[in-house]
């Protein structure tokens, strides 16, 4: 038993770089919105209220750069920039698609902790 501890920490620790990439909270958002199809920069970051365009910016240049998304320009006036997951980035459907289902089957029950743990929290003394 020691021994199995042992073997998935340690492989714990050695996607934890590669989790740190692909499981940041604007990620995971941004990949569900272009696992439905191609989007533009600005109608991401409508999507994904209240991103900051830095920060929708940094996170996908960090999923490009991972090969989850890919960039095309678009020869417009203006010029736009459309994103596209990319086969890579498609595997993580599933998964996702996972995640988002618990967390809309658990979300209400996460709620009730969180507000019992507040209201306990408020009573305790250090």
């Amino acid at each position: 038993m020691t021994s199995d501890i042992t073997t998935l920490l340690a492989e714990i620790n050695s996607t934890r770089p590669i989790l740190e990439q692909v499981a940041n909270k604007w990620s995971v958002l941004i990949l569900t919105v272009l696992c439905a199809q191609p989007a533009r920069f600005n109608a991401i970051k409508r999507r994904l209220e209240p991103i900051t365009h830095k920060s929708l910016t940094e996170a996908l240049r960090r999923l490009e750069r991972n090969g989850l998304v890919s960039r095309r320009v678009i020869a417009s006036s203006p010029v736009a920039v459309e994103y596209a997951i990319t086969p890579l980035g498609q595997t993580l459907q599933t998964p996702f698609v996972a995640l988002v289902s618990w967390a809309k089957q658990h979300g209400e029950t996460l709620e009730q902790a969180q507000t019992a743990y507040d209201a306990e929290d408020e009573n305790r003394t250090e």
